[in-house]
């Protein structure tokens, strides 16, 4: 499969009429997997599976941050993609909830809630808004620790199945959510200065 994807990403890549559908109709089973893994804790589910999946593949079919149009160069590189564009959808229809019930202010997180970012059990519009503004801070300093929980939170996946799409062993998942675990609790629980 990974092959298969690879030349369909190549053929993506040089403009080849249906390599977009082709390829779209390989992966589209996995997508809808993380997406409905990641909104299985939303107890108030404003968003479907699929809808999630649409929406991310919409994003994904786009430009890059640079204008230039989406390319990818393996498997890989695709599924963080993938989770980084279900992370911005999530995050944006988390922040227009707490827009709207909180006039648009979004507050610190107590404690114990600080605990359940790890856990992602709990789809809270005001933590998944602290969670994306602490990730955003956690990733120029530990690139690594940050495409876990992004794979992990946003995208729903295991430690097994985040170990097989960042090609390392599950020690090192484990190690660098561990790691971006403790540093998200202490900076979601830090007392503004």
């Amino acid at each position: 499969m990974n092959a298969e994807l690879t030349i369909l990403l190549q053929r993506m890549t040089e403009g080849s009429p249906g390599a977009g559908d082709d390829f779209l109709r390989n992966v589209y089973a996995e997508l809808r997997t993380m997406a409905r893994q990641r909104l299985e804790g939303d107890s108030a589910p404003t968003l479907q599976a699929t809808e999630l999946v649409h929406e991310a593949w919409l994003r994904l079919g786009g430009t890059m941050a640079d204008g230039s149009p989406a390319s990818w160069e393996n498997r890989r590189h695709f599924f963080g993609a993938a989770a980084e564009s279900m992370r911005r959808i999530l995050v944006d229809r988390a922040r227009a909830r707490t827009s709207q019930k909180r006039g648009g202010h979004a507050q610190r997180l107590p404690l114990e809630m600080a605990a359940e970012t790890a856990s992602a059990d709990t789809f809270d519009p005001d933590l998944l808004v602290a969670l994306d503004e602490a990730l955003t801070l956690l990733e120029p300093l530990n690139p690594e620790a940050a495409q876990v929980v992004k794979l992990r939170f946003f995208a729903g996946l295991t430690v097994p199945e985040s170990a097989t799409l960042l090609q390392v062993d599950e020690r090192t998942v484990i190690r660098k959510w561990k790691f971006a675990q403790a540093w998200l609790y202490q900076h979601l629980t830090a007392s503004p200065p």
